[in-house]
């Protein structure tokens, strides 16, 4: 059954039903990236390549219009990395105990300054939208710090994932088909908070040799409910943040209700970037002002957005933009989200932005000679 669990508002004064309701279908009909974290067969890390500049030109042609190479090794030989411990053995089964000193180092671990935990030495690591790129911790200790720091260093990022990695020794091949194993300890890093459902990534066979994972953390940059601070945009002012999506009832206009919700878009390969937002309402504008303008001279322009982070059972969907033709006040932020057939989706990091120049949405009309 779906139910919306949208908080009580203060609009029980307006008689006229809210209009718009997050679009999950469209959401969901996003493809998804193909890539959700580190490879298992990189040994160097790929750079942070998100050009915001390409993704909001991407985005506006969106409306407008309606991957890493791994170099092959040579086989068996020696692999880069390992600094971290090796439990017992090296077995697969020392390194999924629940009692020994890498599970134990995760289950100690302290949170850094400007972030929550989202989840606790789980045997698995993150795979989700947002990925931006990962490093091995060259000490080989389980240093959260250390990895926080790499996080805050990169824009982009809102949230991290530690672990420790059990890795071949060598470059498995039918000569060396399950080497002694290596612990890795990485930090991969995202555009997006991460989630404790997002943890999937179990590991894999290589030949014979399995990597595993374990004492895996996951810190977001949250907080409660809130990102820490919408960044600006260009030709918009200073952003609002919201505590939920706005939900705007219909307005009276020559003497009939009157949408002010132009429609929706959702991003999901780039971190979360509100720009992205701003390009699309802009392109919204000028494809209504070419091709949707009715026997008045009007069109719908975009003066108003509202970006947040949709998530589905706390697991990032992407950037999702809902555009308006005015502005809406913080007190019509109240849609949290909803509860859709068994899965629950929630609005994150939500912020509002006006546009700079308010478009009037009256069409240029050319004078009779």
């Amino acid at each position: 059954m779906r139910n919306v669990f949208i908080a009580a508002s203060a609009l029980s004064g307006f008689a006229a039903a809210l209009p718009q309701m997050i679009n999950i279908e469209a959401a969901l009909a996003v493809p998804t990236p193909i890539i959700l974290g580190p490879n298992f067969e990189e040994t160097a890390a790929p750079p942070v390549n998100y050009n915001q500049a390409a993704a909001a030109m991407s985005a506006a042609a969106a409306v407008a219009t309606g991957g890493v190479q791994i170099k092959k090794r040579d086989a068996c030989a020696s692999q880069p990395g390992g600094a971290g411990p090796v439990p017992g053995d090296g077995s697969v089964a020392a390194y999924l105990d629940s009692t020994n000193d890498l599970n134990k180092a995760a289950q100690s671990a302290s949170t850094p300054s400007g972030y929550t935990k989202s989840f606790t030495d789980l045997m698995a690591s993150t795979e989700q939208i947002g990925y931006l790129t990962y490093k091995n911790i060259e000490s080989g200790t389980y240093d959260v710090a250390a990895c926080a720091a790499f996080c805050d260093s990169e824009k982009y990022c809102l949230g991290f994932n530690i672990y420790y990695e059990r890795d071949p020794s060598v470059e498995p091949a039918a000569a060396c088909n399950d080497p002694p194993p290596i612990t890795n300890v990485k930090c991969s890093i995202y555009g997006y908070p991460v989630a404790a459902k997002s943890a999937t990534n179990q590991g894999q066979y290589r030949q014979d040799f399995q990597v595993v994972i374990t004492g895996s953390n996951g810190y977001s940059k949250l907080d409660g409910s809130m990102c820490n601070g919408a960044p600006s945009v260009s030709d918009f002012n200073a952003p609002t943040n919201l505590p939920a999506a706005i939900n705007a009832p219909l307005v009276q206009k020559d003497g009939k209700d009157y949408d002010t919700y132009t429609g929706m878009r959702l991003f999901n390969n780039n971190p979360y970037d509100p720009s992205l937002c701003a390009a699309a309402c802009g392109s919204q504008t000028e494809f209504d002002k070419n091709h949707l303008v009715d026997a008045n001279g009007e069109y719908k322009p975009c003066n108003f957005f509202t970006s947040y982070i949709l998530t589905k059972n706390g697991v990032p969907l992407g950037t999702y933009c809902a555009l308006y033709t005015q502005t809406w006040e913080t007190d019509y932020a109240v849609n949290t989200g909803y509860n859709y057939d068994d899965d629950v989706y929630s609005v994150i990091c939500a912020a509002s932005y006006t546009a700079s120049t308010i478009d009037s949405g009256k069409a240029a009309t050319t004078a009779a000679p």
